[in-house]
């Protein structure tokens, strides 16, 4: 089930964020290159199970997976790349938000408040960055490994 939730987490922000103008590459679980799209990058870090919560009669297990959402933009001011940076946590939000059953991959999903930080690239224009969490809710049968 984690993989499942995680997966179309990945797949529904892919989608969603296709339809801007430039588009920001999305990855899953990759180091960030080297040079930034004029979009943006955004990375889907696995993250971590934060809560797990037996049910008994049948057996289940509720689990909270918090997964991060790495967002980096490029802008040649740090106007331009607060604009572009705070443009696209509204797209990522909005994107979840729409359906927080991901597909019925999760029973809830919850983007958190982000952490902002400025990065530099050897030899490029400074970013700016965004680490947001997402809180994966879902139920597996007999096992958390399930």
């Amino acid at each position: 089930m984690r993989e499942a939730a995680i997966a179309a987490l990945h797949g529904r922000l892919a989608t969603s964020l296709a339809g801007r103008n430039p588009p920001p590459l999305v990855l899953r679980g990759e180091t960030v290159p080297q040079r930034l799209p004029p979009g943006g990058l955004v990375v889907l870090r696995d993250g971590e199970t934060v809560e797990e919560t037996a049910i008994l009669s049948p057996l289940a297990w509720a689990i909270e997976h918090r997964a991060e959402v790495e967002v980096t933009v490029p802008g040649a001011t740090p106007a331009a790349r607060n604009a572009q940076l705070d443009a696209l946590l509204v797209a990522i939000a909005a994107a979840i938000t729409a359906d927080r059953s991901l597909g019925g991959a999760v029973e809830w999903a919850q983007p958190g408040a982000p952490d902002f930080e400025d990065v530099e690239f050897e030899g490029a224009a400074a970013a700016r960055a965004a680490s947001v969490p997402v809180a994966l809710f879902f139920t597996v049968a007999g096992s958390p490994l399930a």
